[in-house]
């Protein structure tokens, strides 16, 4: 199918036609709009289960999980979630297309896979302090987003708001990538097949389906990295390797895996949210695109 008749030309994966001009600026513009709406539809929506798998991931033997204030944190992580969000997909967006245009269109999958790494990379300098914020309040260490991150700070020093940043690119880094590969070449294929562009439910389960297999295949990641941002001034790990032998130590390999340390929340979760996230994504793009035409004619 060639690109240039696909009306979503400027979001599409397929590459454009050397003919046809993209403009970087908008697609940053624009990515950068409908990440940030796609990014706090989902973390509004899923809020409690990612508070669920986080006290699951944090729980040893015997612990019981509390399932009070799984709200809590909601808004002052939506203040963090929107500019990660939006710098993640504001600069996915034009990266991907310009190394469409250097990748032979027979590798255009790694275009894809570098160009989530770079925006996840260039948004987790939001998205880290957040998580970390986050995820200390969901297991009742702090009541609110402003107690936290002036306690961490007095606590911890600024380096605190970035405890687990190791762990964290090595599971969303990854993650990220794997996550827009698949979406991407889902949609690229589907497409093809279909002889048309996709519809809003099949943009939800393509977004389903790639968001559940990547979340299963980094929960290991996901465990890690949660044990290291929770563990605050305590220390109970001394970075990623050590986390990871305590666990297989003290609780066994399964434990990285195992239902109730997160896999099952996480894939639901992360499933549901993919869901979300490119529905809303791609739902945005086309509000966006549409209103175009409109904006060239009165300049």
């Amino acid at each position: 199918m060639a690109a240039s008749k696909d009306p979503d030309k400027f979001f599409m994966s397929i590459t454009e036609g050397d003919n046809i001009p993209f403009d970087y600026l908008r697609a940053l513009y624009e990515g950068c709009i409908a990440g940030g709406v796609a990014g706090v539809a989902v973390e509004a929506a899923l809020y409690p289960i990612d508070t669920i798998k986080t006290r699951l991931q944090v729980a040893r033997g015997g612990v019981e999980i509390a399932f009070k204030g799984l709200y809590a944190g909601l808004a002052g992580n939506l203040a963090g979630v929107l500019p990660a969000s939006a710098i993640f997909i504001g600069v996915y967006e034009p990266t991907k297309q310009k190394l469409l245009k250097i990748f032979p269109e027979n590798l255009n999958a790694l275009a894809h896979i570098a160009a989530g790494t770079i925006g996840g990379a260039a948004s987790s300098l939001v998205r880290v302090p957040t998580e970390v914020v986050k995820q200390r309040i969901q297991t009742g260490q702090f009541s609110s987003t402003t107690a936290a991150v002036r306690l961490i700070i007095a606590n911890e020093g600024f380096k605190g708001l970035y405890a687990g940043y190791g762990s964290f690119l090595l599971r969303d880094l990854p993650f990220d990538a794997l996550e827009l590969c698949v979406y991407e070449q889902l949609r690229i294929g589907y497409k093809l097949a279909a002889k048309r562009d996709l519809n809003d439910p099949e943009n939800a389960m393509l977004g389903a389906f790639a968001g559940a297999i990547t979340g299963a295949v980094t929960t290991p990641f996901d465990v890690v990295k949660t044990r290291l941002m929770v563990q605050g001034t305590q220390k109970h790990y001394k970075g990623i390797c050590d986390c990871v032998s305590t666990i297989v130590k003290e609780e066994g390999a399964h434990a990285l895996f195992k239902y109730l340390q997160g896999i099952g929340p996480r894939v639901l979760w992360i499933g549901i949210g993919g869901s979300i996230f490119f529905g809303v994504l791609e739902k945005t793009k086309k509000i966006l695109a549409q209103r175009q035409p409109q904006t060239d004619a009165q300049k």
